[in-house]
Order: structure tokens, then sequence, then C-alpha cells
């Protein structure tokens, strides 16, 4: 399936809650938030918690408001589509910002940065940047920035996952030749599995930003005075630093 048709859905969806457009989900001093909690270092489960950079910022912005945070999991595309209904007040997932999301939801000011890289097995010769991947079975995160590439950009069927986990086993038993995917959780993934490397090579950079039901401007103008504090401040980089295991200086986390 085409991304333009999983779009198209999206787009669809997004139009059957357009009259409550500007309205906010928060309700009895509740602020709640849809993640994927897949993506660490951004989100990820410790015990029975979902925590994380994102979740370090959705609390920092929860406690300014005066409000308690709520975190719901879903996939990917289920938290997008959750805040184009108006189910939940943003969501935060390593969300990249295209012209494609922005017909369908609002964002507020990009808070970091990320390099979209290879995972490959080690010891994988053929596979040393972009270049490389015409004709090799690349799995990404379905509807991500990533899916977007293969498909549109490089006219290709990607293998599509709801879980990085997943795509990890696969690429491990050869059923994947690579994976595209953002660069810290990149990094964590080949800590974890000590037979997978990231190819030198970059594929394209991006930024992250939060999302909203379109139309809900008051809830953006406050979040976005929190993120350009939490920038200012470095907080946000303090946090990237707490979530990442090895961190370095290669990694950038600061919105730009």
């Amino acid at each position: 399936m085409k991304i333009k048709r999983l779009i198209a859905g999206i787009l669809a969806a997004a139009t059957c809650a357009a009259a409550m457009a500007g309205c906010s989900k928060s309700t009895g001093g509740k602020l709640i938030m849809a993640t994927e909690p897949g993506f660490a270092p951004y989100e990820y489960t410790s015990g029975n918690d979902v925590v994380g950079i994102d979740v370090d910022i959705a609390n920092e912005i929860a406690k300014e408001l005066g409000m308690e945070l709520e975190v719901q999991t879903m996939d990917f595309d289920g938290a997008l589509l959750a805040v184009q209904q108006g189910k939940v007040d943003f969501a935060a997932a390593g969300i990249s910002v295209t012209p494609e999301r922005q017909e369908v939801m609002d964002f507020s000011i990009e808070y970091a940065t990320s390099k979209q890289v290879i995972v490959v097995q080690k010891g994988n010769e053929t596979i040393k940047g972009p270049d490389d991947l015409t004709g090799k079975k690349i799995a990404v995160q379905m509807s991500t920035v990533a899916d977007f590439y293969v498909t549109d950009d490089l006219k290709m069927e990607p293998s599509r996952y709801t879980k990085y986990v997943q795509a990890a086993e696969d690429l491990k038993s050869n059923k994947v030749d690579c994976i595209i995917m953002d660069e810290l959780p990149a990094k964590e993934m080949v800590k974890a599995n000590d037979t997978l490397t990231i190819v030198e090579k970059e594929v394209f950079t991006d930024k992250y930003a939060l999302a909203f039901k379109k139309g809900n401007t008051e809830l953006e103008e406050k979040v976005n005075k929190v993120l350009q504090k939490l920038i200012d401040d470095g907080k946000i980089n303090e946090f990237t630093i707490n979530h990442t295991t090895g961190a370095d200086d290669s990694a950038e986390s600061k919105a730009e």
C-alpha cells in the first residue's frame, strides 16, 4: 500500500472530526498525551511506567500548566490519529513535521534534531549508505518519515512494522536487509543487539515537534512557551543525556 493511501485514510478520519477542531481533551486537570513506547530514548517502558525524553518534556509542560500528565500508549499511527480525532491533547513520539501531517495536525515549535540512519547486520558490505538501497529489503516503522522516504523518494515498497523490536529480529534473521530509523533509537537498538551496526552515511536530517489537533491554538501557544524555556535552559539536552546510555557529542538533541 502506497504511503499516499495511508495519508488519505488519515485525512478522511480527520475530516470526520473537523467539527470539533480547536477543542482540547483536557478534563479534570489532566493533560493527555499519546505515545508509542517503543522508541527509546524518547519513549520506552521501565517496569510498568512509560519514561523517556518526551515524557520528561511532557511532565514539565503539565507542571507549568498546573495539570496532571496522563500517558496513553498506542501504535505510532494510532497516536497521530488520536490527536486528529481529539481523543488526546497532544502526541509525543519523536514526531517529524511534514507537509502532509501539517494538513491534518498542528505542531509545536521544533525541539529536537535527528538523523535518519541505516541499521544493518555487522559484516554487511553491500549497504554503506543511501545510494546502496536500491533492490534491498528495507524495514521501517509504519507511517514514519522513513516510510515516506522509501515509498515516495526511493519508489520502493518497504517492510512496515508497528514496533522496532520486531524489525530488529527480522533483520537478525535475514528477513530484511536493513532498517531506516532515527539515530538515537538506532543507537539504543545496536547496544541491545551486538550483531547489528549503524552505517556511517546518514540518510537525511529531520526535526521533532509535538502534534496537536488542528485548531487547538490555545494549548499549542501555552506549550510553546514551556518548550522554549526548556530549550533555553538546556533541560532537553539534560533529559537526552539522562535517557541515553553512553551518550556522546555526536548525538544531536537540540532544536535548531
